[in-house]
């Protein structure tokens, strides 16, 4: 039976703005199923941006576990993180889970894996899926110029769907005003 493929999300933090934004399409084998698919959305009452790649139904599951763990630990995206990657990598039914999640606040961004990785991205880009590393490398070249943060997630995402068969260009792009200086953090 064929797969799932999964797509591409990219998250850039650059100077004021936070910019998550992922491609629409859904693929099965060769075989694209939908186009328009909304794989970036906003949690804990619009607080926090988060994206997925991988299985639609395993990636619903975790944004549902993701706003219990923000509803129990309020304010606090990086513990309740760190709380869902703990349950994540020892819960038998979610270690079988098949996504990755990209997700943000004001004051962090984080890369969420079934392995228990909770990463911070080293220079405010970040991405995941089949496309990630297309777009993460293109945004960080992006990054240096003046360009602002949004039209260089468009753009980077634009580049990742112009070589990845699994990404295409009908995106969906959330975004947030930040402090210019974010908390850095070592995880």
């Amino acid at each position: 039976m064929a797969g799932w493929h999964a797509t591409t999300i990219l998250s850039i933090r650059k100077d004021d703005k936070l910019v998550m934004i992922g491609d629409g399409q859904v693929s099965m084998g060769d075989t694209v199923v939908k186009h328009t698919a909304r794989k970036v959305r906003r949690l804990a009452k619009g607080d926090v941006l988060a994206g997925f790649a991988g299985s639609t139904a395993d990636a619903f599951t975790l944004f549902e576990r993701l706003e219990a763990k923000l509803e129990m630990f309020p304010g606090q995206l990086l513990r309740s993180s760190v709380e869902l990657a703990k349950d994540w990598r020892t819960d038998r039914y979610l270690r079988k889970l098949e996504a990755m999640m990209l997700v943000a606040d004001k004051e962090v961004s984080l890369t969420l894996s079934g392995s228990g990785d909770v990463l911070e991205p080293e220079h405010g880009v970040m991405a995941i899926g089949s496309g990630g590393n297309y777009a993460l490398a293109a945004a960080r070249a992006l990054y240096e110029t003046d360009i602002d943060a949004e039209a260089a997630a468009r753009k980077a995402m634009g580049i990742a769907a112009d070589i990845c068969v699994y990404t295409n260009a009908n995106f969906v792009v959330e975004t947030m005003d930040v402090p210019k200086s974010p908390k850095l953090i070592s995880v």
